[in-house]
């Protein structure tokens, strides 16, 4: 609804008020199981939706107040970022403990906290999930920033999502983003070297590619091969990204090469996006 956060007598009227009051009662029904009650909805036939629009759902239902369809929107910060780490195998699923603080630009809270250092975490707690990252009141993690985080001075219920170059810039060159994306590349070298595109972007999307895509990233593949080739201490540099180790089994120049690659396919639009 438009008005989410105004409940009040100028507020809009749900639309679907009757499933209201059944969500009502089945959260008391159950115990007042807020699991429960997630998976209910996330399972459920509407919420599961594609956001395919057609002419005559166009017609009937304009603005999506009857839910004929999915809501297309990009996925939230946290989300996008605990996304590249599972694929990668970098994330650290471990429940509970005090907040962590994981990578941030260099003085950033001395610039911004009159003097305040950031203490970096080490280990697994630089891949915890999202949830559990410091969050300090002046200085939001910048990249959750950069994403739309909500900034957690208020309560938000409708989330704003805009759509900057800062945002492609952040998924292409934090320092989080690339190293998954190198872990990713580890990864799709080691289980299928034969194909790796077919495989990484089956690893990625949950689908195979269609030959026109799989045609273009194999010859982006080939360019970022020939480039690391003709300048080994750059593919030196960029697997050197992050605190993870770097296996020497692996080719530097592959190994760059295919992080390029991974770091382009967790940036696309399929991916970090709600279809």
């Amino acid at each position: 609804m438009k008005t989410s956060e105004d409940f009040g007598a100028q507020g809009e009227v749900p639309s679907h008020p009757e499933l209201l009051d059944w969500l009502a009662t089945e959260f008391i029904r159950s115990g007042w199981d807020i699991k429960h009650l997630q998976k209910l909805i996330v399972t459920s036939a509407t919420y599961r939706q594609q956001s395919n629009l057609t002419p005559k759902l166009l017609e009937v239902d304009p603005h999506n107040r009857l839910l004929a369809r999915g809501p297309r929107q990009r996925l939230p910060a946290h989300v996008i970022r605990d996304q590249a780490l599972s694929l990668s195998g970098l994330l650290v699923e471990k429940i509970g403990g005090p907040s962590v603080s994981p990578y941030q630009p260099k003085n950033l809270w001395i610039e911004m906290s009159m003097g305040q250092k950031y203490k970096q975490s080490t280990g697994d707690d630089l891949f915890r999930r999202s949830i559990y990252t410091i969050w300090k009141r002046t200085v939001n993690p910048p990249s959750m920033a950069l994403l739309d985080a909500a900034e957690r001075e208020a309560c938000w219920v409708g989330t704003k999502r805009t759509n900057t170059p800062l945002q492609a810039l952040t998924l292409l060159n934090e320092t989080a983003f690339v190293e998954s994306a190198r872990k990713l590349a580890e990864r799709i070298l080691r289980e299928n070297p034969d194909d790796p595109v077919t495989h990484a972007f089956q690893i990625v999307t949950q689908r195979t590619p269609r030959p026109d895509e799989k045609e273009l990233l194999t010859q982006g593949l080939r360019d970022y091969l020939a480039h690391f080739k003709a300048n080994p201490d750059a593919a030196k540099s960029l697997i050197k990204i992050g605190t993870s180790s770097v296996p020497k089994d692996l080719n530097p120049v592959e190994l760059a090469a295919h992080t390029t690659l991974a770091n382009v396919l967790l940036n696309l639009d399929e991916v970090i996006t709600k279809e």
